[in-house]
């Protein structure tokens, strides 16, 4: 089976490269068609063949405007040019399409067309992309959601016939480890914790709805840990900066593969205060690592805190947020058998190796079925 996995804007490279490499174990012919990652080296590919065809043309810093403008300028050219290499493939999967607009007119035809709704409807929305998102779906004729939460809005909140959405979850992501040195160093921007204190990760990128103003509110009084903010910051967050007590150190940067490993192996839980939220590749990083995780009780979260691995807050609930960090720091035991358990799950049925035959399984159904909206 011949499999395009199609993610234009380099938006998840770790998740692409998990996928492409499982399935390319599992049997198939898989070609990851992406772009560029502009902030660091992509994962090497592992049994599949990468092709950057989008936005060659793109120039700018990272995340500028202008560099926006010059993808854009690109992006239709590009799917056109994709849309011609696409005959190759008996199945196309795309993970992210970024111009909901214009995509659905752009998309390949007379093959199955499966979409992965990372995000079941775009977060702080532009004007019109909501409903431009709810069309692009009506494209597709398989939609994988990654909880059955994210499975239960795709069908009540948009629309979409539950005979088209599938829940397949989202895979483990393991840390990236340099064979000549296992344990990779401490960043130079987080020295070990002071007294070896215990410490407190919330890594990835910093977006209002993902509550670090409520993690830092209920941080207040906590004083024999440590609280590290990872992650590069898309709102102004000085104020929450200047606010936040001494045992709290922020790298509001980009972070590399060493320095995010070493993020994990020093974290003694992972917490994300998220608003909402579908799911979370850091939740699967963690997962991986085996770090325990304090999680809202938004989107698929419950669902993995049903592991074991991780526990619920009421999302919002900053008193809520403070006593959970409380308890769990006090409980050094606790937390090694949600470490277990987050190990037994990443080994189960978050493993790339069940992923896959789930989604080789939904490949083959849409092909035997001729599926061609």
């Amino acid at each position: 089976m011949r499999v395009h996995v199609v993610d234009p804007a380099a938006y998840t490279p770790p998740y692409d490269h998990a996928l492409c490499a499982a399935l390319a174990r599992a049997g198939a012919e898989v070609t990851l068609v992406t772009s560029r990652f502009v902030y660091g080296q992509s994962p090497p590919a592992e049994g599949y063949e990468r092709r950057e065809p989008f936005y060659l043309a793109a120039f700018g810093s990272p995340g500028s405007r202008l560099r926006t403008a010059t993808k854009l300028a690109e992006h239709v050219p590009d799917m056109l040019r994709y849309r011609r290499a696409a005959r190759a493939a008996d199945v196309a999967h795309f993970q992210w399409l970024p111009v909901q607009h214009l995509d659905g007119h752009l998309l390949p035809a007379h093959k199955p067309l499966v979409i992965t709704a990372h995000d079941v409807l775009p977060r702080e929305p532009r004007p019109g992309q909501l409903a431009a998102q709810r069309r692009l779906y009506e494209r597709f004729d398989a939609i994988v959601a990654h909880s059955e939460h994210g499975r239960g809005r795709l069908i009540g909140e948009v629309g979409v016939d539950e005979t088209r959405v599938h829940v397949i979850p989202h895979g483990v992501l393991a840390l990236p480890r340099s064979t000549a040195s296992p344990s990779p160093p401490t960043s130079p921007s987080l020295p070990p914790p002071r007294d070896g204190r215990p410490v407190v990760l919330m890594f990835g990128l910093l977006r209002p709805y993902k509550g670090l103003d409520l993690l830092l509110e209920a941080w207040q009084d906590i004083e024999d840990a440590e609280l590290w903010v990872v992650g590069m910051a898309r709102y102004d967050i000085a104020s929450l900066q200047q606010a936040a007590p001494e045992n709290v150190r922020f790298v509001t940067r980009f972070v590399g593969d060493a320095e995010m490993a070493s993020c994990f192996d020093h974290a003694s839980l992972v917490v994300l205060p998220y608003r909402e939220a579908d799911q979370s590749g850091v939740a699967f990083t963690a997962l991986g690592a085996g770090v325990p995780m304090l999680l809202s009780d938004v989107g698929g979260f419950p669902e993995l805190a049903a592991t074991g691995a991780a526990r619920t807050f009421p999302a919002g609930d900053a008193a809520a947020l403070h006593m959970a960090l409380t308890e769990l720091l006090a409980d050094p035991n606790a937390r090694a058998a949600m470490s277990e358990m987050a190990r037994t799950a990443a080994a189960g049925p978050y493993s790339w190796e069940k992923i896959a035959l789930q989604t080789l399984g939904l490949y083959g159904s849409l092909l035997g079925k001729g599926a061609n909206r």
